[in-house]
């Protein structure tokens, strides 16, 4: 006598282990396919981020996949199978979205990895990254979109009302577009902003007269860290309509200035003199350019300009101040005489020679 299968809900208790089972073997095969992966992978060289990446996203899709195949040959009832339809092409859907972020993610981080920040002359890395980061982030957006649409048109009543909306899409778009033209403008900004590169990733900028580096580019906005660590964010459209400092536009490298102002008798050669030898001296310049130059002359002091060259923005900064420190100490020890000084000519009224007083600047007498 033939015993009748157990059923639940439309399904035979046999066909429920058929579905378990190749939803098992699904697991067994994607660990083993992902183990040779990461072994072939591991033995020729390549970098491994890509194959961890996608693993979790690949695995539920083949069960998805396998789910749907044992799926197939069942009897269902007509609720369940309009259920199984919707539910299977969303989740579908969602996977797709995962496994494909992973990889941008994935794609990402080898871009990045391998272009290094930390060298000297670290422009081209900072390009890619900028260029990487912006697209990235695009890209994002995009299939964020294509998902979200793949999911709702898995539903047929969603279908229906968007068929339906499509007469009034100008007007709502319109509406739409008004509302949200800031954001808009900035996306926009944004896209333009990679390939135009006014801005790249640590570039050394003067924004709103604060000095910092570029710190991060959004879609939508850009964080610039000020030199005391407070940030500053500035929308994207700010570095295409308004004019900014950006002093590491081609190169890293860098002048920096110095100004002494001393007594119009004071010996220029000398200072100058004095001045190569300590540039020369600090580890911080870059062999390029040491040279003073009298830039200004007044009746009470000299201006001296000192230019100096340094591989970046931030020891530019630390050799002026060196290289500053320095140039006053030795003239304050060695060329007393060549401080400013406030000159003072008293006339006697007995009709005797004048008397001339000189007392350093700032310093009454």
């Amino acid at each position: 006598m033939d015993h009748p299968d157990i059923s639940l809900s439309g399904i035979s208790l046999t066909a429920a282990l058929s579905v378990g089972i190749s939803v098992a073997i699904a697991f067994v095969l994607h660990w083993i396919a992902f183990a040779v992966l990461t072994r072939i992978v591991k033995r020729s060289g390549i970098d491994l981020v890509l194959l961890p990446a996608i693993y979790q996203p690949t695995r539920w899709l083949v069960v998805l996949l396998a789910l749907s195949a044992g799926v197939q040959p069942l009897t269902l009832g007509p609720r369940m199978e309009g259920m199984w339809s919707i539910g299977s092409r969303m989740i579908f859907a969602l996977l797709l979205g995962w496994l494909i972020f992973r990889v941008m993610r994935g794609a990402k981080a080898i871009f990045e990895k391998r272009a290094d920040l930390s060298v000297e002359d670290n422009l081209k890395a900072r390009r890619q990254h900028t260029r990487v980061r912006i697209l990235y982030r695009i890209a994002q957006c995009i299939v964020g979109f294509m998902v979200i649409a793949l999911m709702l048109i898995a539903i047929p009543g969603v279908r229906t009302v968007g068929v339906t909306l499509m007469a009034s899409a100008g007007i709502v778009g319109l509406a739409v577009g008004a509302a949200a033209q800031p954001a808009l403008k900035n996306l926009i900004a944004g896209i333009q902003m990679a390939f135009s590169e006014p801005i790249r990733l640590d570039d050394v900028v003067i924004v709103e007269g604060e000095w910092g580096r570029i710190e991060d580019i959004t879609l939508t906005f850009v964080v610039v860290r000020i030199w005391d660590d407070r940030r500053m964010v500035v929308p994207v459209s700010y570095f295409l309509e308004k004019p900014f400092q950006n002093w590491t536009t081609k190169t890293s490298d860098l002048l920096g200035t110095i100004f002494l102002y001393v007594d119009p008798t004071a010996d220029v050669g000398r200072i100058r003199a004095k001045f190569v030898e300590v540039v020369q001296a600090n580890q911080r310049w870059d062999k390029r350019v040491a040279i003073v130059q009298v830039t200004d002359h007044r009746a009470d002091a000299m201006e001296l300009r000192g230019l100096l060259s340094a591989r970046n923005a931030g020891v530019a900064f630390d050799l002026r101040c060196e290289v500053r420190e320095a140039m006053v100490d030795f003239l304050r020890t060695e060329m007393p005489d060549a401080l400013v000084r406030g000159r003072q000519l008293i006339e006697r009224r007995d009709g005797f020679t004048p008397i001339s007083l000189t007392t350093p600047s700032g310093e009454g007498g």
